[in-house]
């Protein structure tokens, strides 16, 4: 269940990650894991060995920035889809929240030799970006459900006789 969330917000959160966006969103997320692990361990080698020191710098900085990223989104489509499940009590969820951190995986400051990046490491960071803002915008939907439902003392007590009472 969410931090401090009702009933409510489980169920809307069961909803979304039984939806197909959710779907869409979290095979696009794993797919890009997969497709940049296989690029960073093949094209990629070969594509890094081409550029020059400032280059292979900028390459190395910006492989590294896009796993984080990557790793950050991963973690967070799968926490959702854990704590949709019941898989996570309020605590592990919360705890598990807090590792995870979207706000400083965004694309980082111009780094020098960028310009000579391969086309095909700056398409993975493009579309890890874009996956990056996508993900931000329902992790803010989620949060204000979250905070709609905790800031709503009759349906937090609604919600509790319901559960006393076994109708949800």
């Amino acid at each position: 269940m969410a931090a401090g969330a009702g009933t409510s917000t489980v169920d809307f959160l069961a909803r979304f990650t039984g939806s197909e966006q959710f779907e869409k969103v979290f095979k696009e997320g794993m797919g890009l894991v997969e497709e940049t692990a296989n690029y960073l361990d093949g094209p990629g080698r070969t594509d890094s060995r081409l550029l020059d020191r400032v280059g292979a710098i900028a390459y190395a900085t910006e492989s590294m920035r896009l796993t984080t990223r990557l790793m950050q989104l991963a973690s967070w489509l799968l926490l959702q889809r854990a704590i949709a499940a019941g898989e996570l009590g309020t605590d592990e969820a919360r705890k598990e929240k807090n590792r995870i951190n979207l706000s400083e995986i965004g694309k980082g400051s111009d780094l020098p030799g960028a310009e000579h990046l391969p086309d095909g490491l700056r398409n993975l960071v493009e579309r890890s970006l874009r996956l990056l803002d996508r993900i931000k915008t329902l992790d803010l939907m989620i949060s204000r459900q979250n905070a709609v439902a905790d800031e709503n003392p009759v349906m937090n007590q609604l919600d509790q006789l319901a559960r006393a009472f076994g109708t949800r």
